[in-house]
């Protein structure tokens, strides 16, 4: 042994070393290399975690199948409602909103009342996208006898398709589910839309402009969140053979109102939207719209700015 172990060993071992003091020593000891342990171990880990994550300038080929995967993973992202109701015959679905949603009164009958008449404009009928192509070939090619149009804003598409169902011959009722309060700033675009103790006159300029074209028995209003009424005509098994979804346009407005919609869709019809393509690019309707048919196996076809997809 060498002289310098020797000592080392002569001081933990001589009469002046006390006991408390070499307990001391050796916790201080044992703390230390614990600690140089646990960073050794931390380091290395966390280096392997690094290797294992790919560089964020490395192109991901499919970025939207991780996406879905992790949503797959995830069923509270598909879990909007329970199971919709045994679905009631079309010819029952005018009769079940009036009783169900306005107490069994048509909301038409004595319109407009006086406190409001003289804000409302004989016609103020307003939209985009409204009238384009795919509302024919959609009606054509569906025959709906009940339409449900998600975000209606002044009943501009409303109004056209419901001229073109009576056009055509066929007898559809057409449920139109808006709050009908716009959104923050609308007014600065639609200064002649009144206001009564805060109240906007959407609901009431939109029931004035259907009456103006004589489509009070065709078109019936469901002034509620798009959430809420969507998830009430499931439990009321108010089922649409064609139904437009052209509410919010963000990314998660427009993937609640899709899936709550293709829920209350029959087999058979078919569910459409506009704005696919936006300045949003993929991150508002077009996103909700191509992960939705991705994780269904549904296909989207394109007509204009319209998305539609038909059910399986």
């Amino acid at each position: 042994m060498k002289e310098h172990d020797q000592r080392g060993l002569a001081i933990f071992s001589g009469k002046n070393f006390t006991r408390p003091t070499a307990y001391v020593l050796l916790l201080s000891l044992s703390y230390a290399l614990g600690y140089l342990s646990s960073s050794s171990v931390s380091t290395k880990e966390q280096a392997s975690r690094i290797e294992e994550t790919p560089q964020s300038n490395t192109p991901r080929k499919n970025a939207t199948t991780d996406s879905t995967i992790s949503l797959q993973s995830e069923p509270d992202h598909f879990h909007f409602t329970t199971q919709c109701a045994d679905p009631i015959p079309s010819k029952l679905v005018r009769r079940t909103i009036i009783d169900r949603v306005f107490n069994g009164t048509n909301p038409y009958d004595g319109f407009p009342p006086a406190h409001v008449s003289h804000l409302l404009r004989r016609k103020r009928i307003k939209g985009w996208g409204s009238t384009g192509a795919v509302f024919e070939n959609l009606i054509r090619k569906v025959k709906p006898r009940t339409i449900i149009e998600v975000g209606t804003f002044l009943g501009a598409s409303a109004i056209h398709m419901a001229e073109l169902t009576k056009r055509l011959g066929i007898r559809t009722q057409i449920l139109c589910v808006d709050d009908f309060r716009g959104w923050p700033g609308f007014r600065d675009r639609f200064r002649d839309i009144g206001m009564v103790n805060g109240d906007v006159m959407l609901l009431y300029q939109f029931m004035q402009n259907v009456a103006h074209v004589n489509a009070t028995e065709s078109v019936l209003p469901v002034p509620f969140s798009t959430g809420s009424a969507l998830e009430k005509l499931c439990e009321w098994g108010v089922l649409g053979d064609l139904i437009e979804v052209d509410a919010g346009h963000d990314f998660h407005s427009a993937w609640s109102d899709i899936n709550r919609a293709y829920k209350i869709l029959r087999p058979g019809g078919v569910i459409f939207g506009h704005d696919y393509f936006t300045g949003a690019d993929n991150k508002g309707v077009r996103r909700a719209v191509n992960l939705f048919a991705r994780v269904k196996g549904l296909r989207i076809l394109l007509d204009g700015q319209h998305w539609v997809i038909d059910s399986p």
